[in-house]
């Protein structure tokens, strides 16, 4: 039996697979086609961030008392305090003599200081101790004073304050996504929650001179620990400058005084501006 098409037959087979071969791409335009696309997926991606920075700058409120309002990314860069809940964990007295990296009276007058900054920007507080009846103490007596419209949360023996269901709740019902904190030790006390924190989507600041540990080796560890964890270590007087922002407010001598407070050397920079003013006012007379 001849199994040999007919001659008709081979050619036509040839013509529709020379057709075929034609429309079928070769490794070049594959290549092409794949490099086309991810292009276009680039562009797109790299669009995505824009546009949501335009969305959020178009939603967020203007910051008062600026003369040019930043961009959505530049906002982010520093701190909002209309996001931000502070939180200071563990200033108890008996766990204050155990301090040895910064001066025990700055430790209480920079957490006083914090205190006065979230009152005065109307952000939340939070305060909290672990066991304020046995040997860590009570907390520091200048901190209700400084704070009347702080919130405390006992907890039931738990460490990292964010083992504790009563305090998490209290946070999350602030609705505030920006976690301002501090407190004794930093390497326990601070550093748990902030690192779990930030491993539950919030931002965190640890600010570094509202808080105490028990060697300095403990502090730069913890440092470098809460850093490369995305946490942002800041001190008291970081806090105040971001939070107050501009001398452009009709609050301007209120936060005035707090670097007064904060910074005994500013207030003789007030006091001798103040002077200045007065003999230049008597001169014109």
């Amino acid at each position: 039996m001849n199994t040999v098409p007919p001659m008709a037959t081979r050619q036509r087979c040839h013509s529709e697979n020379t057709i075929l071969k034609s429309f079928a791409p070769n490794r070049r335009t594959v290549s092409l086609l794949a490099l086309i696309a991810m292009s276009v997926l680039a562009v797109q991606m790299a669009s995505e961030p824009a546009e949501a920075q335009s969305r959020a700058a178009q939603q967020v409120a203007p910051i008062p008392g600026l003369s040019r309002q930043p961009s959505a990314a530049a906002r982010a860069a520093l701190l909002d305090p209309n996001d931000a809940v502070v939180l200071l964990l563990d200033h108890q007295t008996g766990l204050f003599q155990t301090v040895k990296d910064v001066p025990i009276r700055e430790l209480r007058a920079n957490t006083v200081a914090l205190a006065k900054i979230a009152e005065q920007a109307k952000m939340p507080i939070i305060y909290t101790a672990s066991e304020p009846g046995g040997s860590n103490g009570p907390i520091m007596e200048e901190l209700t004073t400084a704070a009347p419209g702080a919130k405390y949360v006992a907890r039931k023996g738990e460490v990292s304050a964010w083992d504790n269901a009563d305090f998490v709740k209290a946070v999350e019902a602030t609705g505030k996504r920006t976690l301002i904190m501090a407190g004794v030790w930093t390497s326990v006390c601070v550093a748990f929650p902030a690192l779990m924190a930030k491993a539950d989507g919030y931002k965190v600041y640890a600010v570094m001179d509202a808080s105490g540990d028990v060697s300095e080796m403990a502090y730069s560890a913890t440092l470098a620990r809460m850093t490369q964890a995305g946490i942002i270590p800041v001190t008291t007087n970081t806090i105040l400058s971001e939070t107050h922002r501009t001398w452009n407010r009709p609050d301007a001598a209120q936060w005035g005084a707090l670097y007064s407070e904060l910074v005994p050397h500013y207030r003789a920079v007030a006091e001798s501006y103040r002077k200045a003013q007065e003999v230049a006012k008597e001169a014109g007379k």
